[in-house]
C-alpha cells in the first residue's frame, strides 16, 4: 500500500491551485471541469483539493482550518528555506515562524494558506551521527 494523496477542504479550488503554484512552484496535474475538485503533482503522491460545498453535497460536514489551532501541517523541503519563506509570503501566505536553525541543525520556517492550512517550508534534516 501507497499514500496516493491528502484532500484539503477550500472554498476555491483553482484559487488555492493558483496559490500553492505562485507560492511554492508546484506544478498543476489538474482542475476537474466543474472546479470542485483538483491536484498538484508532488512526486509520487498529490496534494489535492476539493471544494466544501462538494463535500456538503455527498452528505459530509468538513470544517475549515482553525489557523490558531492547527491540528496538522503540510511541510515542504527546499534547501534555501529563506527564499522560499519569501516567495511564499509574498504570493499571499501569512507568515507565521520566520527561518529558525533548530537545535538539530535543520531550519525550519511556518505561513499559513489563504484557507488557514499550517504549511511548514524546512531543510532537510542534517544526518546525525
Amino acid at each position: 500500500m501507497k499514500l496516493k494523496y491528502t484532500i484539503l477542504y477550500v472554498e476555491n479550488v483553482a484559487e488555492t491551485l493558483a496559490f500553492y503554484e505562485r507560492a511554492f512552484g508546484l506544478t498543476r496535474g489538474m482542475l476537474h471541469p466543474s472546479g470542485d475538485y483538483g491536484e498538484l503533482a508532488t512526486g509520487e503522491t498529490t496534494l489535492s483539493f476539493s471544494s466544501r460545498s462538494l463535500m456538503r453535497s455527498l452528505g459530509k460536514d468538513p470544517a475549515a482550518p482553525d489557523p490558531a489551532r492547527p491540528t496538522f501541517e503540510i511541510a515542504f523541503e527546499t534547501t534555501d528555506v529563506d527564499a522560499a519563506y519569501a516567495r511564499a509570503v509574498e504570493a499571499g501566505a501569512t507568515a507565521s515562524q520566520p527561518p529558525r536553525r533548530e537545535e538539530w541543525g535543520q531550519v525550519t520556517s511556518y505561513v499559513k494558506d489563504p484557507d488557514g492550512y499550517l504549511v511548514e517550508i524546512c531543510s532537510p534534516v542534517p544526518a546525525q551521527p
